[in-house]
């Protein structure tokens, strides 16, 4: 499988030398490369990021990307509200917290006996209040219950919502009914903008080297460009003798890619986005 950045000024990402490239091919399968993860497309984005400020430092980018759930994946400490307690933490051993994979000093997850990665347990990143101020979820040092978790309640009451702080905690399943904002404590504190305008993996990643990263609506995915350019390179594609040597495989899919006409890249990104 093959995952591309595609330009209707560019054409497909890569030096104007072509010796370097944006495109990742990888053997996919449980048994073999696994899947295309979120750390994957992340490595991608920055090696994308990097071909841009070295080769076209002159221009603005912005990097797009399908609203899919691999790429809007958010820190596993981000913030949320829908597993949170609605009363403070009863001690620290059984502290609200998130699970989390432990890593090693070279960022691989640590594996134990067992051959599972062992898992460690950190804090929700701190929420913010209306006026851009830091709003800690656990107690601070000097307090009575340093450390631990506050609950929804009181984090609801120090944003002035008062009312609907003594709310149940959620709704059943929390299947809410449509259109309602507080209805229980989790659901208001859900559609509290903090909570809300989380940012992804991947915006952090674009806004860390300077770039915009944006995100297509929620639509049927040929309505991307990019679709019509896999189209046309798969159309190609199936034109090469058949073969099970991955050396072919390979070699035929960057062929098909290199057939796409920027000409063609161009025409299908006006009919996508007409003026």
């Amino acid at each position: 499988m093959v995952a591309d950045f595609v330009s209707a000024d560019y054409s497909w990402l890569s030096s104007p030398s072509g010796k370097e490239h944006a495109w990742v091919l990888f053997k996919a399968g449980k048994n073999r490369e696994g899947y295309f993860t979120n750390e994957d497309i992340l490595t991608q984005a920055e090696k994308a990021m990097d071909i841009l400020e070295k080769h076209y430092p002159n221009e603005d980018h912005v990097l797009v990307f399908d609203n899919a759930k691999t790429h809007l994946k958010r820190a596993d400490d981000g913030l949320s509200a829908r597993h949170m307690w609605k009363t403070p933490s009863p001690s620290l051993e059984g502290n609200f917290g998130i699970w989390v994979n432990q890593k090693g000093l070279d960022g691989k997850p640590v594996y134990g006996p067992n051959g599972k990665v062992l898992k460690m347990k950190v804090q929700m990143e701190d929420a913010t209040f209306a006026d851009g101020q830091r709003q800690s979820l656990y107690f601070e040092p000097g307090h009575p219950q340093a450390g631990l978790f506050k609950g929804m309640s009181l984090l609801l009451q120090e944003r002035g919502i008062n009312c609907e702080a003594n709310l149940r905690a959620e709704c059943k399943n929390f299947q809410c009914l449509k259109d309602q904002t507080s209805c229980c404590v989790r659901r208001t504190l859900y559609n509290q903008p903090d909570f809300v305008w989380v940012e992804s993996l991947l915006e952090t990643a674009c806004k860390a080297q300077g770039f915009e990263g944006i995100f297509l609506p929620q639509f049927h995915c040929e309505l991307n460009f990019i679709e019509q350019c896999w189209g046309f390179a798969k159309r190609i594609y199936r034109h090469y003798q058949a073969s099970s040597r991955e050396a072919d495989l390979e070699r035929n899919v960057l062929l098909s890619l290199d057939s796409v006409p920027p000409t063609s890249m161009r025409r299908y990104e006006i009919l996508n986005h007409p003026t």
